[in-house]
């Protein structure tokens, strides 16, 4: 066996794990009237079929002042149990177990959805829902512990094998337990005793009302990173051992940040793979329990590494099953080159949730669809057609590989000399060269499905006839704006961003960027040309540079590097018109909120990330040309990359 350690037992209570890797919680928005529903049991069953020796639910809301967010599912209903029955029989069925992780999120809950007060230790606001709590009374503390109890029986009548208390990074037990967020001068706050004394009485009611024959256990906060106070390893390693000693909880699983630092606790490719492993390890060395470890572990080789090191006990992957929900059996069958690596790109994962949008991905267009589009949906095609598709990047990829596996004979043409696409311009923007993990994870995919390669052609109307194919899906993309509504846009020493990364801009030191994008096209492309020791100013419409990157969790550390690199930003400036020579740009603006018109420069040069715009001449010169013609992608309109990929699995599968 490739990973002994990884696909070896383990035992969590009374509970043993037919391996070591567990499917983490996370949101999915898929609740309907706050009850489990069908997209539950879909999406958490392929995980177990897909190898994985445990899944933990999304955190349930164990009491009405809960509602952090608008679908949860409100674990302390009795109407939850029918839909737990069908999800836990689902996981079983694929020798599985599943946790149901219960929590209360405390002070960083929504009043204005529960219409109620929030509850905390202390009436301390947190940093991102900023609502002032309300201090709890003894009685409320009594309370929220008997609902706790309350919804673990109903867990447990739901063929759940075992409960996760939430105590970490979105909890009240974590309000309690840091000083930072208890300022409690009564029995609950002040010293580690008094502080652990309201997740003590959760914890106890749980396990009063599941009895000594169920699992439970904690994810704990492993250090809130927070440099003006709160919790560190240190002191978590000393909350550990107390909760080992009280002898309540089997395992113990581990989580990082709080809401000040919301990047790390969802931490992007800018965060480095495995950035939790010494917290765990820490944790690990001061108690026997059984010691989860999550973040960024996305491939069975680093997940086996920190087992063999003896730095945890279990392996939690999150994005990395999401984005591959058969990673475990793919690994215990040796077929490494066909996992699909997630690249931690936030875009369609953690980015849809924080907009209150169902859960995504960008790499699997099956995320919450698994009933119409998981792995054993795909039939053959009835009628075995000639597929032409033109562009290799991710949509004209994507369609090609489903339509071979269908069984269309398919030819894939791309002008340029490898597969990608702008996948391969985006990876050498700073800090994004995983991206180009991407084209990796496809390109062996789109050959296994029978699918003739083409490089280096450029496809025209006359070769579309003289192939004479069923059918043609454009895949042709986009380019820069050819003809940018910014006077003076295609005048001297003024580059767009695809120059730049093509290393085709002949740049000056001092630059000027103009961002009408908000996202990593931008501030990748500012932060390549600072790290080349030139002089960057951003001017940009919006509040403030990167106004994209809040949902992915990208906006601190690429706003934290840009700064150290020595970029300015200007906000709130739409920018008119660009004049001047070579070393004497000069750029008018007005401030969109006065109108005031300013004047910014001289600069060397001037690079614009600003829109682009399709490229479908091809397409529509084949229009009635052709049996079947579609168009895919940034060929429709120019989009992110999810969209590539989802419009071409679509009509990959349906032709």
């Amino acid at each position: 066996m490739m990973f002994p350690q990884l696909f070896s037992p383990v035992r969590l209570g009374r509970v043993e794990l037919k391996n070591r890797i567990s499917f983490q919680p996370h949101l999915t928005n898929f609740a309907v009237d706050t009850l489990p529903s069908e997209k539950h049991v879909h999406y958490w069953g392929e995980r177990a079929k897909g190898g994985a020796g445990l899944i933990v639910t999304e955190e349930m809301s164990v009491h009405p002042t809960d509602r952090a967010y608008e679908k949860l599912i409100e674990v302390f209903r009795p109407e939850v149990i029918p839909g737990f029955r069908r999800i836990t029989d689902r996981v079983h069925e694929f020798g599985a177990r599943t946790f149901a992780q219960i929590n209360h999120n405390g002070q960083q809950c929504d009043g204005t959805l529960s219409r109620l007060p929030v509850f905390a230790p202390s009436p301390v606001a947190d940093p991102l829902f900023r609502e002032i709590p309300k201090e709890m009374e003894p009685e409320d503390i009594e309370e929220v512990a008997r609902y706790f109890a309350r919804s673990a029986v109903h867990v447990r009548e739901g063929g759940f094998d075992g409960i996760e208390l939430q105590f970490g990074h979105s909890s009240l037990a974590r309000q309690f337990l840091s000083p930072l967020s208890n300022q409690r001068t009564d029995e609950f706050g002040g010293s580690v005793e008094n502080r652990m004394r309201a997740p003590l009485l959760f914890i106890a009611a749980v396990r009063k009302a599941v009895g000594p024959d169920f699992t439970v256990g904690i994810r704990l906060c492993a250090d809130e990173m927070i440099p003006w106070g709160g919790l560190n390893l240190a002191d978590v390693q000393e909350l550990a051992v107390r909760f080992e000693a009280a002898g309540l909880i089997d395992f113990m699983d581990l989580s990082i940040g709080t809401f000040y630092n919301l990047f790390l606790v969802e931490g992007s490719m800018h965060t480095p793979l495995g950035y939790t492993v010494p917290l765990a390890a820490g944790i690990r060395s001061r108690i026997r329990l059984p010691v989860f470890c999550t973040g960024r572990i996305n491939d069975p080789t680093m997940a086996e590494k920190v087992l063999v090191n003896g730095q945890a006990d279990v392996i939690g992957m999150c994005r990395a099953l999401i984005c591959d929900p058969f990673l475990p059996q793919k690994a215990q069958e040796g077929r490494l080159g066909d996992i699909r690596s997630c690249v931690a790109d936030n875009q369609n994962c953690i980015g849809r949730i924080g907009m209150n949008k169902t859960l995504g991905c960008i790499q699997n267009p099956a995320v919450g669809l698994e009933k119409e589009w998981g792995e054993g949906t795909l039939r053959p095609a009835p009628v075995k057609k000639r597929v032409v598709v033109v562009g290799g990047g991710p949509a004209g990829m994507w369609a090609a590989k489903m339509a071979g596996r269908r069984g269309h004979a398919v030819d894939l043409y791309d002008k340029g000399e490898q597969l990608g696409g702008q996948v391969l311009l985006a990876m050498k923007g700073a800090g994004r060269e995983e991206f180009g993990v991407l084209v990796r994870n496809e390109k062996a995919q789109v050959e296994k499905a029978g699918v003739r390669v083409h490089l280096g052609v450029e496809v025209t109307p006359e070769l579309v006839a003289a192939t004479r194919p069923d059918v043609v899906i454009c895949a042709t993309g986009s380019v820069p704006a050819r003809n940018p509504r910014i006077g003076g846009a295609r005048g001297p020493a003024v580059w767009n961003v695809w120059e730049v990364l093509q290393g085709k801009a002949e740049l000056g030191q001092k630059v000027c960027l103009v961002d009408t994008d908000g996202h990593h096209r931008a501030t990748a492309t500012a932060e390549l040309i600072a790290s080349q020791g030139r002089s960057v100013h951003v001017l940009c419409s919006s509040l403030f540079v990167g106004a994209e990157l809040g949902p992915t969790q990208d906006l601190y550390l690429t706003r934290q590097r840009l700064l150290q690199k020595g970029c300015t930003f200007t906000p709130d400036i739409a920018v008119l018109e660009v004049a001047g020579a070579a070393g004497e740009k000069r750029l008018k603006g007005v401030n969109v909120y006065s109108n005031a018109t300013q004047e910014f420069g001289p600069y060397d040069s001037v690079v614009l990330a600003i829109e682009q715009e399709v490229e479908d001449q091809l397409y529509r010169a084949l229009k009635h040309q052709v049996k079947e013609l579609y168009r895919i992608g940034d060929c429709v309109a120019p989009r992110k990359v999810d969209m590539a990929i989802w419009e071409g699995h679509r009509v990959g599968r349906e032709i």
